[in-house]
């Protein structure tokens, strides 16, 4: 698997630049070892980090190796879906209905702040091009790390059966709220959130944090809150919202159970998205066919597009 774009360069932990010679990462790694080491007060993950850092980078051919693999992925074309899903599959036979543009709003957001970042009248001919993915800022790697993590979630929903429906940047209420898919079937509706902050994150009092994250960043209350519009307008209730993460960055699903209109919040890593898609939450009833097809007609009618 190739590394997130929004994951931290080993060049960024070790605070020198891509273009740092030999012997400045040589003192820097030395100089953070010192600053990190338990047992002068600093942080066994930060310690830890260093010397992954290093193992990428501090010898000249693994060095090399790394620059050359990062990122391979990014260049790949994204899903487009009017009807139904193309691509790869977890499954063959008939695909699931899908609408919309997965990762078009982060994708042309990515786009928007690079050349912001290169500044007016450079001309940028790959945007997608492994060694300025890697230049760029952190922030703006992390919108292309969110385009792509929400093409991997589609593939995976268009291979669950011609029994689902998805729509895919749904507009929640505003021109800046949405929510990434709005997936109908037989277990039930959901609205799903696909991120990727490049570092692993865990649950504390009902919101995520992480090293990505900042004290400003609410992902669980703001998908919460843009749920909570989407089902008001479309006079719908979401069996859970879900927040997929790459496996790498949440082992186990963590749950935010819901209160009040509150839905119940999973967050889950991409391996296990598929299986509660189709098994839903455990002791809800499975909807009928008449009731989805009642539910598919109301959505249809009344969702708006981000793309329309």
């Amino acid at each position: 698997m190739s590394e997130s774009p929004a994951a931290a360069s080993p060049y960024e932990v070790l605070d020198v630049t891509p273009s740092a010679s030999d012997e400045e990462l040589r003192r820097a790694y030395r100089r953070l070892l010192r600053r990190t080491h338990p047992d002068v007060g600093g942080s066994a993950a930060q310690f830890h980090a260093v010397q992954v850092a290093w193992e990428r980078v501090g010898n000249p051919d693994r060095r090399a190796d790394y620059d050359r693999r990062r990122y391979p992925d990014t260049t790949e074309q994204p899903v487009h879906t009017t009807a139904r899903a193309s691509g790869p599959a977890t499954r063959t036979g008939p695909k699931a209905r899908m609408y919309g543009h997965p990762g078009g709003l982060a994708r042309q957001r990515y786009l928007e702040l690079l050349r912001e970042w290169a500044g007016r009248g450079t001309t940028i001919e790959d945007a997608f091009a492994p060694d300025l993915v890697r230049s760029a800022p952190r922030e703006i790697r992390h919108c292309l790390a969110k385009a792509l993590a929400e093409e991997a979630t589609a593939q995976q929903i268009s291979g669950l059966g011609i029994g689902f429906t998805a729509w895919h940047d749904v507009a929640a209420g505003s021109n800046v709220d949405k929510v990434d898919h709005v997936v109908l079937g037989p277990a039930g509706l959901f609205g799903v959130l696909s991120e990727d902050w490049g570092s692993p994150v865990q649950l504390r009092r009902g919101e995520l944090v992480g090293e990505a994250l900042h004290d400003e960043d609410h992902p669980v209350s703001e998908f919460t809150d843009a749920a909570r519009a989407l089902a008001k307008s479309l006079r719908i209730r979401f069996t859970a919202i879900i927040i997929v993460l790459p496996d790498d960055s949440v082992s186990e699903p963590l749950t935010v159970p819901g209160r009040g209109r509150r839905p119940t919040m999973i967050t889950v890593p991409r391996s296990r998205l598929v299986g509660l898609l189709r098994e839903g939450l455990p002791g809800v009833e499975r909807g009928s066919f008449e009731k989805v097809f009642e539910v598919r007609s109301r959505l249809q009618d009344g969702i708006r597009l981000i793309a329309d």
